[in-house]
């Protein structure tokens, strides 16, 4: 089974650089040089990468087939995959389907806030969809500071949310509430207006 990892952008350089957009939570992994990978379409590959670094927050990839600008840019646009038969245990690992996840307790400590009900793929990172003990969805980013531990067999996940994470999707009823009031006192003083009329009327 082909696993994509990167889809090709622009030249970077005149040494056959190019700049990715990377679909894997481990680039670090994916593309360490001598990795083969397949490319899409297959008249392109496959490509040995030869090297891989980080300008600021893009990833550079270097391939042992690619020499020169001219040919960088004839990569633009080409999908790049990994054959998962060829993953080992360890890699295989660091990626679950959503089917796996769905059902597991969510835990923070030994507390259990939730449990997992889907999974979003988002280009930029994955989003692991929890309701939580009051029947709320809860969106929480599925990176390893934040979800450190997926336990299948144990049936849980662990997370260790950032300040304020479990409250972001809290109802905004409160305010509703806090008005009422108000409006009863105008209504009051509504009422009062009439009667102070009709004693002046009287008078």
């Amino acid at each position: 089974m082909q696993l994509q990892v990167a889809r090709i952008g622009k030249p970077h350089g005149i040494r056959g650089e190019v700049t990715v957009q990377v679909m894997t939570d481990a680039p670090e992994d994916r593309f360490v040089p001598g990795t083969e990978l397949t490319v899409e379409p297959a008249s392109k590959g496959p490509l040995t990468v030869i090297s891989a670094r980080w300008n600021k927050d893009i990833l550079l990839l270097g391939f042992d087939e690619v020499v020169d600008r001219n040919g960088a840019e004839e990569l633009r646009g080409a999908m790049l995959s990994v054959d998962t038969e060829e993953l080992d245990d360890e890699d295989d690992a660091e990626g679950w389907y959503e089917h796996e996840l769905v059902g597991l307790q969510a835990k923070v400590g030994d507390d259990v806030v939730g449990t997992v009900s889907g999974l979003r793929t988002l280009t930029v990172q994955d989003l692991l969809v929890v309701d939580d003990t009051q029947g709320r969805e809860v969106l929480v980013p599925f990176v390893e500071a934040i979800v450190p531990e997926v336990n299948v067999e144990g049936g849980y996940v662990l997370i260790t949310p950032p300040p304020g994470l479990f409250e972001l999707n809290l109802p905004e009823d409160k305010p509703e509430k806090q008005d009422k009031p108000e409006k009863q006192d105008k209504a009051t003083a509504a009422d009062k207006a009439p009667n102070s009329a009709s004693g002046e009327a009287g008078r």
